[in-house]
């Protein structure tokens, strides 16, 4: 089983690979010389069993025109209290390619499927929302997912900022998910307005990973903020193992798991 979290700059996009060959996809977005849609083609990958939709922002959904076109994709997983509609009247004219495509899907990916029917052998998926209208900016209406692969679990929490995570720490079977993550995935790219101090009352990951491009605000640097809360463990690089606590796309490039 393997895990990998792409550098794809200022933006997200994850895969995991299950034994039998099953691939989960998290997020489409993109960077110039790296998008899902080329990476996973060229690992022989053609068929996604499950596509998950953290957030609707083009830094997560930029390359699902391209995904769309290569892959085949069994069933859609996103936030359900939004519909087409009500997401089209949240995102200012013109509508991307991306957006045109995500919209087409809500409309088709119409059945429910429960996580159990859905999961390969040794993959765990559970997912959490808030509810539109009760938030209004898609930030906040982002998909919380935990991941386990195999002996590791996973966060990844979308653009959450403090008010959703606050409202989503309201839901016990969230904190106790939060009690067992091992690698905590930094909401909204590392930046400030993603980070909620408590959500870390409940959450003693071993490391924390960020997904972003290049330093370019001072929002961004959050990593001691991060590092604080990870108890830290031993990340393989190109010269050798080192101890960290946060790891960032920007400085490490794709990161992976094999389990």
């Amino acid at each position: 089983m393997k895990f990998e979290i792409l550098n794809v700059e200022h933006g997200f996009a994850a895969y995991a690979l299950a034994n039998d060959g099953s691939v989960l996809l998290f997020d489409c977005g993109h960077a110039p010389t790296c998008g899902p849609s080329d990476y996973l083609s060229a690992q022989g990958i053609r068929a996604i069993r499950r596509l998950f939709i953290t957030h609707y922002d083009e830094d997560h959904i930029g390359d699902l025109p391209n995904v769309w076109r290569s892959l085949s994709i069994e069933v859609l997983t996103r936030n359900p209290s939004l519909t087409s509609t009500q997401l089209r009247r949240l995102k200012p004219p013109p509508l991307s390619a991306a957006m045109k495509v995500l919209l087409g899907m809500i409309d088709s990916y119409t059945g429910e499927v429960s996580n159990e029917q859905l999961e390969p052998s040794g993959i765990r998926v559970c997912t959490f929302y808030n509810t539109y209208p009760t938030f209004t900016d898609t930030n906040n209406l982002s998909l919380l997912t935990f991941l386990d692969v195999g002996p590791v679990s996973f966060v990844l929490p979308g653009d959450l900022e403090r008010s959703g995570w606050l409202a989503l720490l309201t839901n016990s079977q969230v904190r106790q998910l939060l009690e067992h993550v091992n690698v905590f995935v930094a909401s909204h790219h590392g930046r400030e307005s993603g980070y909620c101090r408590e959500v870390f009352d409940y959450c003693r990951p071993s490391l924390v990973v960020m997904s972003d491009g290049p330093v370019e605000y001072d929002t961004q640097r959050m990593a001691s903020a991060y590092g604080q809360h990870a108890t830290g463990e031993w990340f393989n690089k190109g010269s050798g193992k080192e101890w960290r606590k946060v790891v960032t796309t920007r400085n490490d490039g794709h990161i992976y798991w094999q389990l």
